[in-house]
């Protein structure tokens, strides 16, 4: 009995400790513009991802995300990258983005708090997260752009 009660108040400060840590991190926001191949154009307030920190931290702890809000994760240069949804608390749509801003995968609806990593073989250099069901209702694909001032786009 005392043991569990011993693990218990562990797990809780483990658990208090990770939302301080999560509190510390700040993020400044931006704005994107993603133009799908239809040519429609759909603006989002997003904050950006850019420090090791920010990066580590993302979205985890967040209990809303609103609609046409999200998060650019900036890698600086391009690589493969894989995210999963480790102490995310709400589903997400990710967009895989290459260096010249166009959209190479789009992960919809992926389930809060699951450790499988997601994401193409391709090289990116960033990730765009909106809430769950952006990607759908948007009709936002592969091949679809991103418009913000990170990616080149190619002449």
């Amino acid at each position: 009995m005392a043991l569990r009660v011993y693990f218990s108040i562990i797990a809780i400060m483990a658990l208090t400790m990770s939302a301080a840590l999560a509190d510390g991190v700040t993020f400044g926001w931006t704005k994107l513009e993603v133009i799908t191949s239809d040519a429609k154009h759909h603006m989002f307030k997003v904050e950006l991802a850019e420090t090791q920190d920010q990066l580590s931290q993302g979205l985890m702890f967040r209990k809303t995300l609103a609609a046409d809000t999200g998060m650019l994760f900036n890698f600086a240069r391009a690589r493969p990258v894989s995210m999963w949804m480790k102490n995310t608390l709400i589903p997400l749509d990710m967009l895989f983005i290459d260096r010249a801003g166009l959209v190479i995968h789009v992960e919809e609806f992926a389930v809060p708090g699951t450790l499988e990593p997601r994401g193409p073989s391709q090289p990116v250099l960033g990730v765009l997260e909106l809430p769950a069901g952006t990607s759908r209702r948007l009709g936002i694909r592969p091949g679809d752009r991103v418009d913000h001032a990170i990616f080149t786009p190619r002449p």
